[in-house]
Formats: structure tokens, C-alpha cells, sequence
């Protein structure tokens, strides 16, 4: 990263950072805000606009009912209080890509508040969590997009499309609870999590679907008051927003340090140069003018229908790891991972229902599958060896008819191959000896062969069987069963009495 001043540790840590999200989320419905245009990302610039969403003379808003829904269902996802009767208004502002001149939004009297995020604490490891507070969720129309390139005379000249005007959004601002960059990361990466689970936004940074606003200020440590705070706007990805947020922390300190006033403004990311630029001064709210929307009723969310649109929240991410860990028996870090997306949760727990042990499919996924993949440079849904595959082979290592090195040539040739885990195994299955008279065999060679260990052991070590339980296998070429092979090294091993 590109830091404003590479200031010291020392300088650094005499200030603390603050910092609040402004999160506009897309809602994934079918029609728009406030009419029955499609709302879908691209089509040719503006053709999915009607009288309505150009702002034309007479044409009246109609609220989208399935907008509300997926409002309070995100909103209850992230632990908010519904207000049964809420009020939009109109936020008075002049851009090209807005052609009302205002934007229908919600102001004093939001749909939901006073909710939170709980995050991992310090390095997350030890299960400590951090709770960041929800100031509000509120529900608003999202404006056009100005092109400034990609046209021949865009040096000149912005063009406008107003495709994505009218199109609902929710706006989730926290509380300024956040103190460091990483903070803001694993807020705005649970933020997401949750939301992909509810459904209402397919969260695609890329379409703009999920846009991020950072509010930054730092303060001498125990300070009684917050520093003056400057914005920066749609960044678009995690990573830059983490990236924006380092710089503009230091920056701010920077302008401090050097005897500068930090200014209240807005502040544009530039991930080339590492840097945040200017945009214009901030806005406060008394400079949109903000009135309620004449053309709307209040909207009334009652308790019947809270109760009806909640029958639809599906099973969140933590409840849904708490559930796994103690169903399956698996580790919370192998959770973590299986829960990421709805459909990898899906796919494992469909696999862990099938399987003899569902602790060892999840062994499987998460170390030969998963190491194999990023060597190969491939996703998940690219694996070669499906969930099925894992299926079989977790049960023929655990009914012990494959040893894990058996496993890890098998997986080799899959990946090798591009094939799946089942057609290997048919062609190129493993003979495993079970026969206890060779193995027998192949014990009483070793401990011929190494006196020094045999002592160790008759003197009281008894770890040392696994030398002689390596060294068997070694012998068989990985093909002596492990369950039979232990227990006749220590049969063998016991006979042969204490020293």
C-alpha cells in the first residue's frame, strides 16, 4: 500500500482512528423502486426508464412491496428494530444522473435502527468478537450513471445513463464503532456474508451492487471528542476500501502533525496511485433540504406482516456454523469455511449426510482438495474430485481399506488427469494388505533391524511404535492397513516384555 506520509509508530499510535459505513446495498427485485421497469443491470443506456423514473410532470411513485420485504428482512438479519410506521422524503440534490432533481429516500423516520454486526476480535482466533453498531437502515431510490469514458469525445463531454435510475436501495450506516482499516474489512466482509444468505442482493461490487462510503476521522488518544471526518466514496472493492482507509488515516494525521486543519469534505479513492484526492466539500443534511414525499403515504410495516415476511429468513451464517460444528463434529474454522456461500454450506452438508464421517469429508475439503486447488490455481466449482468423490474416498479411509498416502496418490492422478475421484479409484485401485501373516512378516524384519528403537521401547517409550508402524509402511509401500498394522506393531512389541 501507498501510505500519505509513512509516518512513525510512534506519531501513529499517539491518535486513534474512527471510523463509520455508509453500506448501499441494490435489492434484488424484479421491477424498481417506485414502477414496473425492469431492474437489471446493463441493457442499452436508457432503455429500462419510464415517465417515472425520468422524473417526468405527473407521473406518480408506486412503492415496490417486494422492496419492503427484503428491506426488513435484511434488517432483521443484522439485529435491527422495524419501525412500524416510516416516512420517505425527498432529498433535494442537482447531478445530471439525477433527472427529478431530487432522490426519494428516507430521513428522520427510517424503516429500521439500533441494530449490529458482531466481528472478530484482535486476530479472531481465540472467538473474541467485537459488536459494531447499526445506526439505521433506511430505503431509498438509486440515480443514473455519468460515463466520463469509452466514448470517442469523453474528454469533452459526460454521457448519461439512467438504466439503473429508480432501482431500490437499502443504505446500512453504522455506528462509529470501527477503529482500524481491518475493521472495516471483516465488517464489510460479514456484512456481505449475512446478506448473500437473506437473498435480497446479489452484493456485485463490480455492477455496483454493493457500494461503500467510509467516514474517517482520527483523535489525539483520550480525547473527549471526534475529529473533523472527511468521506470517501465508492470504493469498489474490500481490499481498496482497506487500502483508502490506511491512507486516509495517515493522511489526516499528517495534515495534524504538521500543524494543518483535517478539512470536512468528500474524498475520491485513486488505486493506481495509492492515494485519496479531493471531491468537494461535505454536504450536512440541512444542505438537501429535506422534506417528506408528498406523493407517498406513510409506510406502515405492522406486526403481521413482520411475521409473515420472516417465515422466508433462512438459517444466518452463525447459527448456521454453531449448528455444523455441533452436527458434524467438525472444527469452527472448517465451518467458517464451509459457510462462506449458501451453496458450498449446501453442497458439504449434502456430502456429510451421505458420508460414514462427515469430520472426515471436512478434513478432506480443507486439506488435500483445497491445498491441490490453489496449486492448481482453481476455485472450488473447478475441483476435478466432486463431492461425491469425497464422499467415497472419506469412506474408504475410514472403513481403513485406503491408508492416507493410498489417498494422496489417488488425488494426484484426479487433479493430474482432470477426472474424478471414482473413475481413479475403479482403474488404479489400491491393493491393500490386510493378510496379518505378511504384515507379521514385514513387522519382524523391522524390529530385527532396529535394536536401538526395540529397547527404547521395552524401557517405557512407548511412542516409539510409531517409528516401527513408519518404517512397516514405508516397507509395503503405503499399502499395509493402518488399523491393522498398529495393532499388531504393538502386539508384537508388548510380547517382547520390559527390559
Amino acid at each position: 500500500m501507498s501510505t500519505a506520509t509513512m509516518l512513525s509508530p510512534e506519531i501513529l499510535a499517539k491518535y486513534q482512528p474512527v471510523i463509520g459505513l455508509e453500506v448501499h446495498v441494490q435489492l434484488l427485485t424484479a421491477s424498481k423502486a417506485f414502477c414496473g421497469c425492469v431492474n437489471k443491470y446493463g441493457g442499452d443506456p436508457n432503455t429500462h426508464v419510464c415517465p417515472t423514473c425520468l422524473g417526468l410532470p405527473g407521473a406518480l411513485p408506486v412503492l415496490n412491496r417486494r422492496a419492503v420485504e427484503f428491506a426488513v428482512l435484511a434488517a432483521k438479519a443484522i439485529n435491527c428494530e422495524i419501525r412500524e410506521t416510516s416516512v420517505f422524503s425527498r432529498k433535494n440534490y442537482f447531478y445530471p444522473d439525477s433527472p427529478k432533481g431530487y432522490q426519494i429516500s428516507q430521513f428522520d423516520k427510517p424503516i429500521a435502527e439500533k441494530g449490529w454486526i458482531d466481528i472478530p476480535a484482535g486476530s479472531g482466533k481465540d472467538g473474541a468478537t467485537k459488536r459494531i453498531g447499526v445506526t439505521r437502515l433506511h430505503m431509498e431510490e438509486d440515480a443514473g450513471k455519468s460515463i466520463h469514458d469509452g466514448f470517442a469525445d469523453s474528454i469533452s463531454k459526460t454521457y448519461i445513463d439512467l438504466n439503473r435510475c429508480g432501482t431500490p436501495l437499502v443504505e446500512i450506516v453504522s455506528e462509529p464503532d470501527l477503529r482500524t482499516a481491518d475493521e472495516v474489512f471483516e465488517y464489510l466482509t460479514k456484512l456481505k456474508e449475512i446478506l448473500l444468505y437473506t437473498g435480497v442482493s446479489d452484493c456485485n461490487m463490480e455492477e455496483g451492487s454493493l457500494r461503500c462510503d467510509a467516514n474517517v476521522s482520527v483523535m489525539l488518544k483520550g480525547a473527549a471528542e471526534y475529529g473533523t471526518k472527511a468521506e470517501v466514496k465508492n470504493v469498489n472493492s474490500f481490499r481498496y476500501i482497506r487500502s483508502a482507509v490506511e491512507y486516509e488515516i495517515e493522511r489526516q494525521i499528517g495534515v495534524i502533525e504538521d500543524g494543518g486543519r483535517v478539512i470536512q469534505e468528500s474524498r475520491l479513492w485513486n488505486n493506481a496511485e495509492g492515494r485519496t484526492y479531493s471531491m468537494r466539500s461535505k454536504e450536512q443534511a440541512h444542505d438537501y433540504r429535506y422534506f417528506p414525499e408528498p406523493d407517498l403515504p406513510p409506510l406502515v410495516v405492522g406486526a403481521a406482516w413482520q411475521a409473515e415476511i420472516l417465515k422466508s429468513m433462512p438459517e444466518l451464517p452463525e447459527a448456521r456454523r454453531a449448528r455444523m460444528i455441533a452436527e458434524y463434529d467438525i472444527s469452527a474454522q472448517d465451518a467458517a469455511t464451509f459457510t462462506n456461500t449458501i451453496a458450498f454450506a449446501d453442497q458439504f452438508e449434502a456430502a456429510a449426510k451421505r458420508a460414514k464421517s462427515p469430520r472426515r469429508v471436512a478434513s478432506l475439503l480443507t486439506s488435500e482438495i483445497t491445498m491441490r486447488l490453489r496449486l492448481s490455481g482453481l476455485e472450488l466449482d473447478q475441483s476435478p474430485v466432486s463431492l461425491d468423490g469425497i464422499v467415497l474416498a472419506a469412506d474408504l479411509a475410514e472403513s481403513g481399506e485406503l491408508s492416507s498416502k493410498m489417498l494422496k496418490q489417488l488425488f494426484d492422478t484426479c487433479f493430474a488427469e482432470s477426472k474424478d475421484f471414482p473413475a481413479i479409484y475403479d482403474r488404479d485401485k489400491p491393493r491393500q494388505i490386510s493378510d496379518t501373516d505378511a504384515i507379521e512378516t514385514m513387522i519382524d524384519e523391522v524390529i530385527a533391524a532396529n535394536p536401538k528403537q526395540v529397547d527404547q521401547y521395552r524401557g517405557g517409550k512407548k511412542t516409539v511404535a510409531a517409528f516401527f508402524v513408519g518404517n512397516v509402511m514405508r516397507v509395503s509401500k503405503g499399502q499395509a492397513n493402518p488399523a491393522l498394522l498398529n495393532e499388531l506393531v504393538t502386539k508384537k512389541l508388548d510380547a517382547l516384555g520390559p527390559l
